[in-house]
């Protein structure tokens, strides 16, 4: 069979050099194609179930949320594993799903099973999906440097202004607030007056809510113009919630501001974000998007960075906290060099050594090829660049030539050996 294919190929010379001349441009365009990393993606391939229900201990987040999502959420095809953990006021369910399980197909089966378990859960509770991300998947993190600006207006320009402008670059997934103080209006209440106009916090919880909120109407005609009634009730600003009627004494109502006072303050914080020391900072984590290539979306974010800082208050500037990017360059850089320089010391050796600028040739043009071909192996099966595959194909150079030299070797051995046939009439 090998010497047949042989045969073959001395006999088509014209279409082997086109075959490889193939292979070499189609690598070229894979290594562009190739999705670029510093580190491999070892992660499980996994979906998060997230399900928050505040002030509620471990022990209830296990026992109402938890377990009803872990047992329902069994017997999806092609899950390997399910965990969960419960903690203050927070559920996390991890699916495991098989290798092969394409991501997305995944989320929508997880999609399918908590419609069903919707039901099982509190009402009002509803569990959510994390971002279609790995574990590496946080590839860049950034602060705001604000310093006539406070923490809590530093968080309110982050959540909703920088934050959403960012999530709109192509392969990010999420970007995640961290730092500074989320506002929020806040009720103090005074238990002697609601005890005297006798009422409960559950009265004054649901009244709040039902005041927050606008009431449509119908049409109203009156000279020939038709005018759409409604009851504008949305809160924005700190008057507005006082002025929320709660109950009413003897056709009398009785405001919030009638039982407690309210105040703009923050939402409970379980930790602080420090940075270098230096005091609190807010800023965002960029998430990648599952299969992306990591360098173009940390340089896509960028020059979205460049656009947004436009549109921020003055004296405000991003700062970088941390940046993939950097040492994926760096790797990739030094990599590349090292494999420059490798494919130049081969192939003067293998000049120096074989004395022949044809056998020579074919060795060292085995080097380019066989890295396309890895290229076009490693977008087949999904897998990207990094320093791990681009070190195993420096190390494999040396095997490439060793097999090239033994194969010219071995053919000048035979053409040494092989005697022509003596022309007819000759003993």
């Amino acid at each position: 069979m090998v010497q047949k294919l042989i045969e073959l190929s001395l006999r088509n010379r014209l279409v082997v050099l086109l075959a490889a001349a193939g292979l070499l441009a189609w690598g070229m365009l894979s290594i562009n194609k190739n999705p670029i990393d510093a580190i491999p993606d070892l992660s499980e391939n996994q979906v998060i179930v997230f399900t928050e229900w505040m002030g509620r201990s471990p022990q209830v987040i296990e026992d109402q949320v938890t377990y009803p999502l872990v047992s329902n959420l069994q017997g999806i095809a092609k899950v390997k594993n399910i965990r969960g953990t419960s903690m203050f006021g927070m559920s996390f369910v991890y699916i495991i799903f098989e290798d092969d399980a394409d991501v997305y197909w995944a989320r929508t089966r997880v999609l399918e099973r908590l419609n069903y378990a919707q039901r099982l859960l509190p009402e009002g509770i509803t569990p959510t999906l994390g971002p279609d991300g790995t574990g590496v998947g946080h590839v860049f993190w950034y602060t705001l440097k604000a310093n006539k600006m406070d923490l809590g207006e530093q968080r309110a320009l982050q959540d909703w202004y920088v934050k959403f402008a960012l999530q709109t670059v192509p392969g990010v997934a999420e970007v995640a607030s961290f730092g500074g103080f989320e506002k929020q209006y806040q009720i103090v209440i005074d238990p002697i007056k609601l005890q005297f106009y006798n009422l409960s916090m559950m009265d004054v919880m649901t009244r709040v809510k039902a005041g927050n909120n606008d009431v449509g109407g119908r049409k109203f005609e009156m000279s020939d113009m038709a005018y759409i009634i409604r009851g504008l009730g949305y809160i924005k600003n700190r008057e507005d919630v006082e002025n929320i009627s709660v109950s009413n004494n003897k056709g009398i109502p009785i405001r919030v501001k009638d039982i407690g006072s309210v105040q703009m303050g923050s939402d409970l914080r379980l930790g602080i974000f420090d940075e270098n020391g230096e005091g609190e900072v807010v800023g965002g984590i960029v998430v990648m998007r599952y299969g992306e290539n990591a360098d173009k979306v940390i340089n896509a974010v960028k020059e979205k960075m460049k656009d947004v800082e436009k549109g921020l208050p003055e004296g405000v500037t991003f700062n970088i906290a941390y940046d993939r990017s950097s040492l994926i360059e760096a790797a990739i850089k030094n990599i590349q060099s090292k494999l420059l320089e490798e494919i130049i010391i081969v192939c003067i050796i293998v000049i120096l050594f074989l004395f022949h600028w044809r056998s020579a040739l074919s060795i060292i043009i085995q080097i380019p090829i066989t890295i396309g071909v890895s290229f076009i192996l490693l977008n087949a099966f999904g897998l990207s660049s990094n320093i791990m595959s681009l070190t195993g194909i420096a190390l494999a150079i040396g095997v490439i030539v060793d097999n090239g030299i033994i194969m010219s070797e071995n053919s000048y051995r035979q053409l040494a050996e092989w005697k022509p046939p003596a022309p007819k009439g000759e003993s």
